[in-house]
Parts: structure tokens; C-alpha cells; sequence
């Protein structure tokens, strides 16, 4: 399990048996590809994985905290180092991008982002969740502060604010097949700005033109 895991179930205090935890999530996954989120219960998983709904709860405290758990277990995603910041966004997009597409996951975080627009419990969760994704995200944008590519006072987190804001957006959207030449625009927008050079001629409004009304 990966720290963002830890993260967001900071609030589950009993220590687990890690081969009933495994068994549990497997169970979880198994009920995940079945029946889908609609169909994903603590009572389906207890079910298959011959386990208390007690001891489920007792890990986790909700069905999010159970899905973002099985999510994470299913997530593959690339995070570059490749001494080059634009290069390093691409990638990571690149991957992310893949996953979600070619996986459940991207189904799984979809529903979870939708049912935290009226649930408080998923709400919480998927917040905690983003907050160590932004931070693993932005350990990017600090290797390129180290490597003198971003200005020292770049806040790295904002940075990974916007990186994700964009994923999301295409997440939501089911538009996860760009190609990399899109990813690359999309990010080179974002190291460069989109303000014209100093030195750039001002642009040349179009004259407007004036109806003229015959009375």
C-alpha cells in the first residue's frame, strides 16, 4: 500500500491482520468488477471474503474508505524522473491517462468523485486522498525548483492543484485519449503562461461594427 493509502484512513485506529486485510480487499475488488459501484456493498464483500461486517468496519469505516483502498491498490501510475519538468508532467499524465482507461480505476474514482457531492463521509475521504496526491505530485515541482527550472517561489501544491484539476476534468468528461501531443500543449500552457512576450506588438482589435437602424 502506498502512503496516500495511509493517508486517507488516518482516522482507522485498529492495527490489521494483513492476510485477512488482503483477503478482504481481493474480496472487494472481486465484488467491484461483478457488480459495479452500484452493486458494491460491505455486506457483498464480507460475503465473499467470509468475513464479520464488524472487522470490515473496524479497518474502514466506510464504503469509500474501502474503495479508495481498493483503488489504490489498483493503481499503476508512473511518476518520471527524467531531469526535465515538462517531460515529467507529460509522462505522468501519459500514465495516469492510461490507467484510468484501460482499468476499472478509472470508473472507481469517477463514482467516488460524484458520490462525494452529497456524502460528507466520501467527501472527507476523497480530500484527504487528493491532499497526499498533490503532495506526491508536487515532489515534481520541487526537484525542478532544486534544478533552478521553476522559480523558487512557486507553490508546488497550487501547481499540482491545476495538473489534477485537468486530469479530473477529462476524467469526468471520458475524455482520457488524448494524444501526447494535446498533453504536451497543456502543459507547456501551464510552465509557460499564456500572457504574450514583453516585446510582443499589442494584438490588433477587430473594429466592431455599429448596426445601423433605419427608422
Amino acid at each position: 500500500m502506498g502512503e496516500d493509502a495511509d493517508q486517507a484512513r488516518k482516522s482507522i485506529g485498529a492495527r490489521r491482520n494483513p492476510d485477512s486485510a488482503d483477503a478482504i480487499l481481493d474480496a472487494a475488488e472481486a465484488v467491484l468488477v461483478e457488480a459495479g459501484y452500484s452493486g458494491f456493498s460491505i455486506e457483498a464483500v464480507a460475503r465473499r471474503a467470509r468475513a464479520g461486517k464488524p472487522t470490515i468496519y473496524r479497518w474502514w469505516p466506510s464504503k469509500a474508505a474501502l474503495l479508495f483502498d481498493v483503488y489504490q491498490r489498483l493503481k499503476r501510475v508512473d511518476h518520471p524522473d527524467t531531469g526535465k519538468l515538462e517531460d515529467d508532467l507529460v509522462g505522468f499524465l501519459k500514465s495516469l491517462f492510461s490507467h484510468w482507461r484501460e482499468t476499472s480505476s478509472g470508473s472507481i474514482f469517477r463514482s467516488l468523485i460524484a458520490e462525494a457531492q452529497s456524502d460528507a463521509t466520501v467527501a472527507a475521504v476523497l480530500a484527504e486522498y487528493t491532499k497526499g496526491r498533490h503532495a506526491h505530485t508536487g515532489q515534481m515541482i520541487e526537484r525542478a525548483k532544486a534544478r533552478g527550472e521553476v522559480a523558487a517561489d512557486v507553490d508546488a501544491t497550487l501547481v499540482a492543484d491545476l495538473i489534477a484539476s485537468f486530469a479530473w476534468t477529462h476524467l469526468l468528461t471520458n475524455r482520457l485519449d488524448e494524444d501526447e501531443t494535446t498533453l504536451r500543449e497543456a502543459v507547456g500552457y501551464l510552465l509557460k503562461g499564456i500572457a504574450p512576450p514583453a516585446n510582443a506588438p499589442p494584438a490588433i482589435r477587430p473594429r466592431s461594427r455599429r448596426r445601423r437602424i433605419v427608422g
